[in-house]
């Protein structure tokens, strides 16, 4: 089953740093500490936020999350949409979104990597 590539999946995916998700003041802690202009901080964010919720997906979830960040990093899609009335526990203003979901395709494709590595353990 194909899926098509949907913007409102990946605001799905950072649903774990936006404010109506403030259940944990450690996490909400540990974001607001992080400088998401920051690549190598941003990757520490998806390392310990986003990489366990994303490995609980299916494989073709996965896929789909990647499929849509890789289709629209193609265009000239800004990404603006993701973030609208999405209030995050960031810190700081998000200054290059285009930027962000490239650091987020990357730490993506990595951790599918290491997924299908460990199934074919």
């Amino acid at each position: 089953m194909r899926l098509e590539p949907r913007l409102s999946i990946i605001q799905g995916l950072l649903f774990t740093y936006c404010t109506e998700n403030s259940q944990d003041l450690a996490r909400e802690a540990f974001i607001t500490s992080k400088n998401v202009n920051n690549e190598h901080e941003l990757k520490e964010l998806f390392e310990k936020l986003t990489k366990p919720e994303f490995l609980r997906y299916k494989n073709d979830e996965r896929r789909w999350h990647i499929n849509t960040l890789q289709h629209f990093l193609a265009t000239e899609e800004s990404f603006e949409s993701v973030f609208y009335l999405f209030d995050t526990h960031f810190t700081d203003k998000i200054s290059d979104k285009r930027k962000f979901m490239k650091v987020l395709l990357e730490s993506l494709l990595s951790y599918e990597a290491e997924a299908n590595f460990s199934d074919s353990k």
